[in-house]
């Protein structure tokens, strides 16, 4: 490239920074050039052809890969414009400077890649799975970047977690090993109730939503009804209800809950609700 600053000096004369400063344009002009190229062929090649399957691997490579382009393309315009060439050289060739400047900032950045390679090898989930993070979090996973995993949540909030947050959290995963996505109801009924009753009515409703699918434990049928816990003011059925990953959680989710409500009422089941007895002594004492 020493022909290039020769030539904008020819034209430029004895202007040094202008020439500089104008070589550095063109050499960003290349990289961005290079990079749109790069990025179009990764996009239009790569993505669509070779990797067809949209999982997390192949997602985390893809982001992966725009990273590195774009990184390799500015290390270049670094070293390379005169402008630059020094402060790239000491910043790139200089150990102690560049150990120094990965140890303090790149530190996070670094955590991250390496905690999104480990989260694209190892798969606790996948491309549209619904699941639940011990920090509170649940929704379905749509993304993941080289820093980031993105889970969409109710009402389409998305929330963007560093990979290295997200490789440390204990993860509930409704779509484990499976092309469909489960979740587990629990139902409160009086104490009193005919306990087959009230089992049968759940079944029935979760059977006639057209949001639910016959696919406990592989097989054709529904997930069985359990009468699981005495509480202090009900007696608790539960249920697992599958589902088709291409219907909203909480569509399903209200459509099983207003059919088993309707059930219930249809059958006289009671649901309860906490009450407290307020018991009043009378102070019998005499003055």
């Amino acid at each position: 490239m020493a022909s290039l600053s020769f030539s904008i000096k020819t034209i430029f004369g004895d202007s040094e920074f202008l020439s500089k400063a104008v070589e550095l344009l063109i050499y960003v002009a290349i990289a961005t050039v290079i990079v749109i190229v790069l990025l179009f062929i990764e996009k239009r090649i790569i993505s669509k052809h070779l990797l067809k399957k949209k999982s997390i691997k192949t997602r985390y490579a893809e982001n992966l890969a725009r990273v590195i382009i774009i990184g390799i393309a500015a290390i270049w315009v670094l070293t390379s414009a005169e402008a630059t060439a020094n402060f790239g050289k000491v910043l790139f060739q200089g150990t102690a400077i560049l150990g120094a400047v990965v140890g303090l900032a790149a530190q996070p950045v670094i955590g991250d890649l390496f905690a999104g390679l480990m989260l694209s090898i190892h798969k606790p989930f996948e491309m549209g799975d619904r699941v639940e993070l011990d920090n509170g979090v649940s929704g379905v996973i749509i993304d993941i970047t080289a820093r980031h995993v993105v889970v969409r949540t109710i009402d389409t909030v998305d929330a963007i977690i560093p990979n290295g947050k997200v490789n440390s959290c204990i993860i509930k995963n409704m779509s484990h090993n499976t092309k469909v996505r489960s979740v587990h109801f629990r139902f409160n009924v009086a104490y009193g109730t005919d306990i087959q009753l009230a089992m049968n009515a759940i079944r029935k409703a979760v059977e006639e939503s057209e949001y639910t699918l016959p696919a406990w434990k592989g097989k054709s049928e529904y997930g069985p009804v359990y009468f699981i816990e005495y509480a202090d003011s009900s007696l608790v059925m539960a249920t697992t209800v599958y589902y088709d990953p291409s219907h909203p959680t909480e569509i399903m989710k209200s459509d099983v809950n207003t059919r088993v409500n309707a059930a219930f009422a249809e059958a006289g089941i009671e649901i309860p609700f906490n009450y407290v007895n307020v018991v009043m002594k009378q102070d019998d004492r005499v003055d």
